[in-house]
């Protein structure tokens, strides 16, 4: 399946207790760009967020395959700490880095990368360094202070994010794929992280 630009769709991880805040700037700035935005659930069953928002997944994680796709975004849930239910996600994951392409994870994800040990060797942050401490992963000299890290140095591009920092998760993902660059994706955050009107003006004469 390919999006209407003629680039691989992104796909977009959906379970329950999905974390309805994390991603939204991310796909609708990525669709804006031409991305079609495929949601893959754990099975055909329709999923509920924390917010009991229904989603119904427009494929399922067996048939997700690493070349179809430009990038996977796995977001925080419940799920992610409470069970393993999900670890069937992080696995694909390390499908996706270990063919190249790239891998965003923000909030829990983080913590399902981490027990999967794809944050030993990779530069990453999340909600904080204790948090990953806890699942006992062997990273934490890569932990990084910042909201938001983008790491390129061990096979496939990952994005790290903590749960309050989904604006500076998509500026990560947007500078990653290109859909921003330079003074135009700095103004694209300044404008949604620090509502700074100036940067406006940029991104209209951008888009002219």
């Amino acid at each position: 399946m390919s999006g209407t630009s003629g680039r691989k769709p992104v796909h977009l991880a959906v379970y329950d207790t999905f974390a309805d805040w994390e991603t939204g700037h991310t796909t609708a700035y990525l669709a804006r760009a031409g991305y079609e935005v495929v949601t893959v659930g754990p099975g055909p069953e329709p999923v509920r967020t924390i917010a009991g928002v229904r989603i119904q997944p427009d494929t399922t994680l067996g048939e997700l395959h690493p070349e179809d796709s430009s990038l996977l975004i796995l977001t925080g849930a419940d799920l992610w700490d409470t069970s393993d239910d999900l670890a069937p996600f992080a696995r694909t994951a390390r499908a996706f880095l270990d063919a190249g392409v790239p891998v965003a994870a923000i909030c829990g994800a983080t913590a399902g990368l981490a027990r999967e040990g794809l944050l030993d060797d990779r530069a990453h942050t999340s909600a904080v360094s204790f948090y990953l401490a806890a699942t006992g992963y062997g990273g934490g000299e890569r932990y990084v202070e910042a909201d938001a890290v983008t790491d390129t140095s061990a096979g496939g591009a990952l994005v790290t994010a903590g749960p309050t920092e989904p604006v500076a998760f998509a500026r990560e993902v947007f500078g990653l794929l290109g859909v921003y660059e330079g003074e135009v994706l700095d103004a694209w955050y300044r404008l949604f992280h620090d509502s700074d009107a100036e940067a406006y003006a940029v991104l209209e004469a951008a888009g002219r």
